[in-house]
């Protein structure tokens, strides 16, 4: 479940009223979750809590589905689904791994995001959006004049403002989500330590039994 709690359906507010009955139709989203593109839903119904930031975000997707944008869809779903990787969202990757097909990437393509530094699939725009991503998401802003270069040989100065906001607004959205353990990302920390043979988890016991079977 996620970390915060929800809001159903006869609390929202009105512009998150009328998303829900668009993604949820007339179930309350709280107690029937689901949507068609196979999440739970539950991004939605936590951002309610606050009414204005639901706004905010909503408008955000607006804004990269406008039609006034310069960059392509494709490069900007190329940033999206690599910022996913790059945080380690399993959501924001899963859907945007699909959104790259929409936009024309092949299977092989979508499977060499996580090693597209060795992959050879990508034109040379793309492997540029690729470490611009990379430095914006992985190094926090830091790029490289090579890198910066390389993205001025294939994109205008408009297309990589956007660019820039769209994949940032993403990364965001991808710490967001394994934060408050949303969609696909409510899943616990695969960082933990396990026990021993025995079941142990004190270090004199695994010191006392490794001095039984090996004296001096």
């Amino acid at each position: 479940m996620p970390r915060l709690g929800q809001v159903g359906k006869k609390d929202a507010h009105p512009y998150a009223a009328a998303v829900y009955s668009m993604l949820f139709g007339d179930r309350d989203p709280v107690e029937q979750p689901g949507t068609d593109a196979g999440t739970p839903g539950n991004w939605w119904t936590v951002f309610a809590l606050v009414p204005d930031a639901f706004d905010h975000t909503s408008a955000g997707f607006q804004f990269y589905r406008s039609p006034e944008r310069k960059l392509s869809p494709r490069l900007r779903e190329l940033g999206q689904t690599r910022a996913g990787w790059a945080v380690g969202s399993q959501f924001v990757f899963s859907q945007h791994c699909k959104a790259m097909r929409d936009a024309g990437f092949t299977d092989e393509q979508v499977r060499a995001i996580p090693s597209w530094s060795v992959a050879d699939c990508w034109s040379p725009a793309e492997r540029a959006v690729l470490a611009y991503t990379d430095a914006l998401v992985l190094q926090h802003g830091r790029t490289a004049d090579g890198v910066f270069d390389a993205l001025r040989e294939h994109l205008s100065d408009e297309e990589i403002l956007e660019f820039t906001y769209v994949t940032a607004t993403y990364a965001m959205h991808a710490t967001m989500s394994r934060a408050l353990r949303l969609e696909f990302d409510d899943v616990d920390d695969p960082v933990q330590e396990r026990p021993d043979s025995r079941g142990n988890f004190s270090g004199l016991d695994v010191m006392a039994a490794a001095d039984t079977e090996n004296p001096a």
